[in-house]
């Protein structure tokens, strides 16, 4: 549970004024931005001080070891639901039963993947055309990644486990943990190894941060805590697990697709701009990572706020979350365009100043692309909103929309007619069009959830 500034504690039956709302889920935002700045820093020193190319390398891999890293995040959202959802219908032994078999399986799937990975990475670098020098930058950072998977997928799950337990301030510092570890190393390994080890570094210093992310959280929960959740006995439940993994789809879904594009992304933008497509690419993604976490972790600490509601059959409550999220997210939408429209030309710098020819073209394709915050917000949210239902299926219908269809069609099409503008503009036409089509869903369910 979490400590508002009166000492009273806030719990999921509460009702949640805007203050309120905001004071729960913004633990779970800080988490979600500051691990997205803490990735942002890896990418600066891996730009700056190993080069151009180890830097076009991570942005290459990076969608593959975030793909394997997906687990994670379909228990952590999937599973929070039914965790929530349980503790409202009071059977509060039984959530925690869940809770044990979702991370137990996790635990064990990432070990499996791990292993699968790290034998045949190298031909999945060639897969997405990563040959060369690049492909051994490649397989050298996502091999050390590698070892720290199942904790990374741990790590992700109890992200909304930390929110489902009333302890989303715990998370936010086991997160602020991991992200100075990494920090930290980054700026001894990367700046004072020899230059042929500066990238290994990098990915020593990522892999040490999972590491403790995950191990921290699982320690939290198998000691005896103050939480509403327990790492305890627990059996197989096959029902549960199936649950879990339709509530999780859409988040599953997601992040494959979004991987699954950025790869599609960087075959386009090696097409129409090189190397330096890659790399101004790799820039908008880390900055623009900062802004859709926010918007990802409002939507982590709301879930279960809304599965709680949705079990305890309060659909006043519920009715009311959904009015004041979307008031919050519009509000959030706005300042965000306006701020990276602003930040465009020195965040570039930061990372690429020292190539004239690639900070414009950054520059460029962040301006333009920068318009997507607009949207983002709403497609994250209802997505998430319906997961926090436990209808697994529209929100994966939402999410596989929004990040496979979408998107692929855009940065396909749209570079026909527009060329390079046409990538950037490809994802502030996926993300509009994913809010459309989130619109209709609310619509058509509003009368059987009893949100209307």
């Amino acid at each position: 549970m979490i400590i508002a500034g009166n000492d009273m504690r806030i719990q999921l039956s509460d009702h949640f004024t805007y203050s309120r709302l905001v004071r729960f889920t913004l633990p779970s935002v800080a988490m979600m931005i500051f691990s997205s700045i803490y990735g942002i820093v890896d990418g600066f020193f891996i730009s700056n001080f190993a080069g151009k190319t180890p830097f076009a390398a991570v942005n290459l891999i990076m969608p593959v070891l975030m793909i394997l890293s997906t687990v994670g995040f379909m228990f952590g959202t999937g599973g929070a639901a039914i965790v929530a959802k349980t503790r409202g219908e009071d059977k509060a032994e039984q959530a925690n039963s869940f809770f044990s078999l979702f991370v137990y399986t996790a635990g064990g799937l990432g070990v499996i993947l791990t292993a699968l990975s790290f034998v045949f990475i190298r031909r999945i670098c060639a897969l997405i055309g990563a040959s060369g020098e690049l492909g051994n930058y490649c397989v050298l950072y996502a091999r050390i990644i590698l070892l720290a998977l199942p904790f990374n997928i741990m790590h992700l799950m109890f992200q909304s486990f930390f929110a489902a337990a009333e302890k989303p301030n715990v998370g936010l510092a086991v997160t602020f943990s991991a992200g100075v570890t990494n920090m930290v190393l980054d700026a001894l390994l990367v700046t004072l190894l020899p230059q042929d080890y500066k990238l290994a570094g990098a990915a020593v210093a990522t892999a040490v941060s999972q590491f403790a992310g995950g191990f921290i959280s699982l320690v939290y929960f198998l000691r005896k805590n103050g939480s509403a959740l327990r790492l305890g006995k627990t059996s197989f439940d096959g029902r549960a697990l199936g649950r879990a993994c339709v509530n999780g789809s859409s988040e599953f879904m997601s992040n494959i697709s979004m991987n699954v594009v950025g790869i599609l992304y960087n075959i386009q933008l090696i097409k129409y701009a090189g190397e330096n497509g890659i790399a101004a690419y790799g820039v908008m993604m880390y900055a623009g990572m900062v802004f859709s976490a926010a918007f990802i972790g409002y939507s982590v600490g709301a879930a279960p706020i809304v599965s709680y509601s949705y079990g305890a059959y309060n659909k006043t409550e519920l009715k009311g979350l959904l009015r004041k999220s979307a008031v919050i997210i519009a509000v959030v939408s706005v300042c965000m365009v306006a701020l990276s429209e602003l930040l465009a030309v020195p965040l570039s710098k930061i990372f690429v100043g020292y190539d004239a020819e690639l900070t414009d073209l950054t520059v460029s394709g962040f301006r333009t692309s920068a318009l997507s915050f607009a949207f983002m917000g709403y497609a994250i949210f209802f997505s998430a909103f319906f997961t926090a239902l436990n209808d697994g299926l529209t929100s994966a219908a939402i999410s596989f929309m929004r990040t496979l269809l979408f998107q692929s069609a855009a940065v396909l099409l749209l570079p026909l007619l527009l060329g390079i503008q046409g990538i950037w503009f490809s994802i502030v036409a996926a993300e509009l069009a994913a809010v459309l089509l989130s619109i209709i869903f609310l619509i058509a369910k509003r009368k059987r959830y009893g949100y209307h």
